[in-house]
């Protein structure tokens, strides 16, 4: 993540207010089993507009204790192969990803999306400005299922 742990039910409450609902495309990870039914976690698309209007940035978020499950990765490939149908203006999917951060290089590489190369000293990341690789998947790339 790129901010801070949310740490307390106002800010969770805050946050869904303000972010998670009027978001124009994002989709919940689920978690289903016999005592309850939550969200593990989340699939964003934040589409561009304008001249922008073509591309869409991917986010994903899992709780830590789901990591290395193959979750998000399964998650990120369904989302993809609804979003393109759901917002027809956009071809292009790219997503950011921290240099020290391989697990999510691969969950974006086992989707399909091809890394393109590195943008150095691009975005911050919870106060410190770093590297990061630029990921991408076209509405005509194959998608991996």
């Amino acid at each position: 993540m790129r901010w801070n742990p949310i740490t307390s039910r106002e800010e969770a409450l805050t946050h869904l207010e303000t972010v998670a609902i009027p978001h124009p495309w994002r989709r919940s990870i689920g978690l289903l089993d016999d005592d309850e039914d939550r969200s593990i976690g989340y699939i964003s698309i934040f589409p561009g507009s304008g001249d922008d209007r073509s591309r869409a940035n991917v986010g994903y978020i899992l709780a830590a204790e789901y990591w290395g499950q193959g979750i998000v990765t399964a998650a990120l490939r369904i989302a993809v192969s609804t979003v393109f149908a759901d917002l027809p203006e956009v071809v292009r999917l790219q997503a950011l990803v921290e240099v020290e951060h391989r697990a999510s290089q691969r969950v974006l590489e086992k989707a399909g999306f091809l890394r393109e190369g590195l943008l150095r000293k691009y975005g911050y990341c919870k106060g410190e400005i770093r590297d990061l690789f630029i990921y991408s998947l076209l509405s005509t790339d194959q998608l991996r299922i």
